[in-house]
C-alpha cells in the first residue's frame, strides 16, 4: 500500500505496469471461490510472514472493511506465526544432515 503523501514512483516511471498491477490486485482480492474477507485475512497472515509493515497496515484495514472481526485477525496472525516457526523447526533436519556429513576437528565423520 502506498502513502498518498509520498510520490508514487511506480506510477511515475512505469505507469502501464502500475496500472496492470492495480488491476491484478483488484482481481485477486475480489470475491471468488474465497470471499474478499477471507482473502484479506490470508493477506494479513502472509504480510506477517513476509514482514511487510505497509502490507500489514493496508490489508488489516481492508480486512476490517470486508467485515473481519478482531478475533479472526488475531487467529490469522497466529497461523502465520505457527507457519513461520514451523519452517524453522522443519529445517532442523537440514542442520542435522549437515552435521552428520561434516568432519569434526579430528577428521572424523
Amino acid at each position: 500500500m502506498t502513502d498518498s503523501r509520498k510520490p508514487n514512483h511506480r506510477a511515475t516511471h512505469t505507469p502501464d505496469t502500475e496500472t496492470a498491477w492495480r488491476a491484478f490486485s483488484r482481481q485477486v482480492f475480489a470475491d471468488g471461490a474465497l470471499d474478499a474477507r477471507t482473502k484479506q485475512l490470508i493477506a494479513v497472515a502472509v504480510a506477517h510472514v513476509t514482514q511487510c509493515p505497509d502490507c500489514i497496515d493496508g490489508h488489516t484495514r481492508a480486512a476490517k472493511r470486508a467485515g473481519a472481526e478482531p478475533a479472526e485477525l488475531m487467529e490469522a496472525i497466529w497461523v502465520a506465526a505457527e507457519m513461520r516457526a514451523g519452517g524453522a523447526v522443519a529445517h532442523s533436519r537440514h542442520a542435522f544432515a549437515s552435521w552428520e556429513a561434516a568432519s569434526d576437528s579430528h577428521g572424523r565423520k
